[in-house]
């Protein structure tokens, strides 16, 4: 698992580390550049003619090192200082002095030329809260015109490192090489947009300057799968838990299908899907292995329902159920009775935007996984504020209901009431077809009937879909991934896992 950060929290492990470990800001500052221009040289790119344009701050100073260093190295450079000079840092007026006894030029406007092979923007850090305009404006949108490989220096300038707000306009990096953390308003749109590649480097702020205050957001890694549900020798179906998957309608039995073949994919013992009776024989004939529980299509009877919810360990409750009375009155009975945790998606979700304070009366720990219209729904926002308000929104949302919040996007954000919250980066947009969410449902299903708690199988589940989507990219490519090319994308995963737990195992 690795941390991501939002500008106050940046700022505050920054001056911890300086100010309580006594680390001096000048020292990381020359860490900072020497990391750039490692990664660049790792990038292979093309350094012979590279333009650097800094600012007056401290993102400016590690850009005035940055330069200096690709001086020594023998490389064409031409260093840009924007701004009022009388208000530099202390930093980055330490940087012009260095420059100035190597008696390096540096310039005060963009040069005419237009033949740089690669350019780099040094011009605001992650502090800015303020809208680009006048001349700054007008300078990013030369720097985006300029030739050449485009470097950000920390973050884009313009981006917002919180919410990856375009601050009026920004630098469109092709890479973004950022120290010590990633900053969330890389990866959430727009910014992620602007930033290109994000490459984190170690410049030797460490955990140490939490003093207690760990990073709020986390992303997890491909180590984390070592967290999936043990698998024993001596065990049975019953050993791996029992899903009910109460799902699918008239004409909707494929929601079915596919939410009940990923938790068996993910490892599930035994998975029940309860489901009117129009659709046994397709789910029959497509999983096979799933147990049936059927009712009649205008009311299942309540001792099914009530049977169904003591077998289980856990619930998912939604795909493809419409939003009919008979919907309505399953979702009302099993937030009233059931006592393991219970995922609501899809059509479950829709029906308890009617109605959100029947999320508050349920007595099982309740997972939701709305996508932007169905959050715009629950909470009445726009689609527009949700998407760029992503973190803050699934948050308020989890800690008002106290469920936790799977709010779907590019990258999707996971939040738990009074706990961590975490940001996806796993997955790509061959996912974005019909059948996905189905399928993220029963993986975070499969796991939760496994034992695992929803704190943990929540984000764990997104990032196995995520992860799943990737490993089948390399057969079917985006355009042509369908919902059920991801369960084959699962067993991919999974036996990675195994594998690599094989030979731990082995070596001991």
């Amino acid at each position: 698992m690795k941390y991501l950060v939002n500008s106050r929290e940046m700022k505050t492990y920054d001056a911890n580390t300086i100010e309580q470990l006594h680390m001096p800001g000048m020292v990381l500052m020359e860490r900072a550049a020497l990391s750039f221009v490692e990664e660049m040289k790792k990038l292979s790119g093309d350094l012979s003619r590279v333009l650097v344009v800094c600012g007056t701050g401290n993102n400016g100073g590690d850009g005035l090192a940055i330069a200096r260093l690709l001086k020594q190295a023998g490389h064409e450079v031409d260093a840009v200082l924007v701004g009022n000079r009388a208000k530099a840092s202390e930093q980055n007026r330490c940087q012009q002095q260095i420059l100035k006894a190597h008696r390096y030029e540096l310039l005060t406007e963009l040069p005419k030329k237009n033949t740089y092979t690669a350019v780099i923007d040094a011009v605001f850090g992650v502090g800015l809260s303020r809208n680009i305009e006048g001349e700054y404006e007008t300078l990013l949108t030369k720097m985006n015109g300029l030739s050449g490989e485009k470097y950000a220096v920390d973050i884009a300038s313009g981006v917002s490192a919180d919410n990856g707000a375009v601050l009026g306009t920004a630098f469109r990096a092709d890479v973004t090489i950022t120290f010590a953390y990633g900053k969330l308003g890389m990866y959430l749109f727009p910014g992620n947009e602007y930033s290109g590649k994000v490459i984190v480097t170690d410049i030797g702020i460490p955990e140490e300057s939490w003093f207690g205050a760990k990073p709020k957001t986390a992303a997890l890694e491909d180590a984390d799968l070592a967290r999936l549900p043990e698998r024993k020798n001596h065990s049975n179906k019953g050993t791996y838990g029992k899903l009910l998957v109460i799902a699918g309608s008239v004409n909707m039995a494929g929601a079915a299908c596919l939410c009940g073949g990923a938790a068996y994919r993910a490892g599930c013992g035994l998975v029940r899907i309860m489901t009117p009776e129009e659709n046994r024989t397709i789910i029959q004939s497509v999983l096979p292995e799933a147990v049936l529980t059927t009712y009649p299509k205008e009311k299942p009877k309540e001792t099914q329902l009530t049977a169904a919810l003591q077998w289980a360990d856990a619930v998912v409750l939604g795909p493809g159920i419409g939003t009919s009375e008979t919907a309505e009155q399953l979702l009302k009975a099993v937030l009233a009775q059931a006592e393991v945790p219970v995922l609501l998606d899809a059509d479950a979700l829709n029906l308890a935007a009617k109605d959100s304070s029947l999320l508050l009366h349920s007595q099982a720990r309740l997972i939701l996984t709305p996508h932007l219209g169905e959050m715009s729904r629950l909470t009445g926002k726009h689609i527009s504020e949700i998407q760029t308000h992503l973190i803050e929104v699934a948050e308020a949302f989890a800690g008002q209901y106290n469920v936790i919040c799977v709010l779907k996007d590019e990258h999707t954000v996971t939040a738990v009431p009074d706990g961590q919250t975490y940001l996806n980066l796993s997955g790509n947009h061959g996912m974005a077809t019909a059948g996905s969410g189905d399928v993220l449902s029963g993986i975070i299903g499969s796991l939760l009937a496994q034992g695992m708690s929803p704190e943990a199988a929540a984000p764990l589940g997104v990032f196995l879909h995520g992860k799943a989507g990737d490993a089948i990219r390399e057969k079917t490519g985006c355009r042509s991934m369908m919902a059920s090319d991801l369960t084959e994308g699962i067993c991919l995963i999974t036996r990675e896992t195994e594998d690599v737990q094989d030979r731990k195992e082995q070596a001991k």
